[in-house]
């Protein structure tokens, strides 16, 4: 029996050494690699001297273009029993192919965290306005979630998320399936006598991190520098721009490290994750990491949104900027405290993003779908409605860009 044959289409080639949503598709690479899928990563990105060598999985690198025909012959001579689309402007962009080229290919939307969710309460921040439900129901709403009706099945990182679109958007919960970052602890945490510094982690081009860096220096350092002055913040992320570098502030211990080249190592030798974000979705992989590596954390509602369970946090949840501080500190002096944060954090992975708990659902999922396609499209008739004005209204755009392109001389 030849074996299943899985497309991926990526925005970019995956940086899991940059970002989380590089982790969370390396993740989703490794789940179908141990089902035994033969895979195709697809992307009109640029490559990236940081991106992750995909020929160590044998997963056939591809480059495809935008609004060009010769996608379509590579799909139909690809044959993709799966595609995955990484996030919902990638399947704008092809989704509407692959229906006309390969009708019978299983469409899988990871929408990696709702666009429209991190985008209203970042324009609400903004504009100094509390973030409302009604803020939600914007464009970029309309637009990623026809694209997840579009879809046979969209994963959905957050189980904040399932609820909001399930229970505001009532889409039905038959085309969403639940599966976060997931992370196994394995105890061999670095002792809290090696220990030293607070860290934040966090790629800069994605604005909640940008924010929370300000913030820190800004806000929230000051008050802790004031107490433990012998302590560092130590601010590592890729892509830090020159505003970035100009936080750098040696003398009050505010130090801008730029690349972690190994963010594991960065995190399991700090004594505690600071992570004040004040806008975004999905959940933070940073605080994975942290809880992964036995290192507290003390974030935000924002921060933390998701990914409780129980009430259990691997540190402190405040919001207000002086507890913050205040919460920081007592992490930092009492051992006891410390000790505690630790072991929730290692209970919360246990419980809530192991690695265990989703791979055989994962798998018994799209299997399912498989066998039972058409009944399952039958069911989700709202998004054969969307397929179809889609082929009609986008295809003729991209068609009309694609002519146009081509009478740009080169």
């Amino acid at each position: 029996m030849d074996k299943q044959k899985l497309l991926i289409i990526g925005m970019v080639f995956p940086e899991p050494n940059s970002s989380a949503a590089g982790r969370r598709m390396l993740q989703l690479i490794q789940l179908f690699k141990e089902a035994a899928y033969d895979i195709t990563f697809a992307s009109p990105a640029q490559d990236s001297e940081h991106e992750f060598n995909l020929g160590l999985l044998a997963i056939q690198k591809t480059k495809i273009s935008l609004n060009d025909e010769s996608f379509d012959t590579f799909i139909q001579n690809l044959k993709p029993d799966i595609v995955l689309f990484d996030r919902f402007i990638i399947e704008e962009q092809f989704g509407w192919r692959v229906s006309k080229y390969c009708p019978e290919a299983i469409k899988i939307l990871d929408t990696e965290d709702l666009h429209f969710l991190r985008l209203a309460r970042q324009d609400a921040f903004k504009k100094k306005k509390e973030f409302t439900i009604s803020d939600l129901f914007s464009d970029t709403a309309k637009r990623e979630i026809a694209s997840i009706l579009r879809c046979d099945i969209s994963l959905i990182i957050s189980d904040f998320e399932m609820k909001l679109l399930v229970d505001d958007f009532k889409i039905d919960s038959s085309v969403l399936f639940y599966l976060p970052i997931f992370a196994d602890s394995n105890l061999d945490f670095v002792p809290l006598e090696e220990r030293k510094d607070f860290v934040f982690i966090g790629n800069f081009l994605h604005e909640p991190n940008w924010d929370a860096v300000q913030y820190l220096k800004s806000t929230i350092w000051p008050l802790i520098h004031k107490q433990l002055p012998d302590a560092k913040m130590l601010i590592y992320g890729a892509y830090p721009s020159q505003k970035v570098l100009e936080l750098n502030h040696p003398k009050s211990n505010f130090h801008i490290m730029g690349r972690a080249e190994n963010a594991a190592e960065v995190i399991k030798k700090a004594k505690i994750m600071l992570a004040p974000l004040r806008f975004g979705a999905g959940i933070k992989g940073k605080l994975i990491e942290a809880m992964k590596y036995g290192t507290p954390s003390v974030t935000t509602s924002i921060g933390a949104e998701g990914m409780q369970m129980d009430g259990l946090w691997n540190g402190f949840i405040v919001d207000n900027p002086v507890d913050f501080a205040h919460h920081a500190i007592e992490l930092y002096k009492d051992e006891n405290l410390w000790r505690n944060a630790q072991k929730n954090g290692v209970q919360l992975l246990k419980n809530k993003f192991a690695e265990n708990l989703y791979k055989e659902s994962f798998i018994a999922m799209v299997l399912d779908l498989k066998d039972n396609l058409t009944m399952h499209r039958n069911k989700n008739f709202i998004g054969q409605i969307l397929q179809y004005h889609t082929i009609r209204s986008t295809e003729y755009m991209s068609r009309w860009i694609e002519a146009k392109n081509k009478k740009i001389p080169s």
